[in-house]
């Protein structure tokens, strides 16, 4: 199984900043697609970006875009999520999957899958 350790995750204010981290601690991340995706309590995992391991392309959900932006970092084999202007609807805890393929979106079963521990985004005045 895969395994990719999200950190970065804290308490901002609204319109505050955080980067996120995804790193993979056996997968060399840099040739792959890799995702982020999140879930705020009572509701139902969401895609939020991703950034193709064939073209370096990078997608991102119509609630966040113009805010986050994905990015690599393979000198520390990460895929990085800059998160500016957070917004009371940004809170959930974050996650970050591959299905070991270079495209874009990251399936549905891997998403649901994951079983990683994410980490927590909360934004609060």
């Amino acid at each position: 199984q895969v395994q990719l350790v999200e950190s970065g995750g804290g308490l901002v204010q609204p319109g505050g900043s955080l980067t996120l981290s995804c790193v993979g601690s056996v997968l060399t991340l840099d040739y792959y697609a890799v995702g982020w995706f999140r879930q705020a309590p009572g509701k139902e995992r969401e895609r939020v970006s991703c950034i193709s391991g064939a073209t370096g392309a990078a997608t991102y959900a119509d609630s966040v875009k113009g805010r986050f932006t994905i990015s690599r970092d393979n000198a520390r084999n990460a895929v990085d999520l800059q998160m500016n202007n957070l917004k009371p609807e940004d809170p959930a805890r974050y996650y970050c999957a591959t299905d070991e393929t270079q495209h874009c979106p990251i399936s549905d079963h891997t998403i649901l899958g994951s079983r990683g521990p994410g980490t927590q985004v909360t934004v609060s005045a």
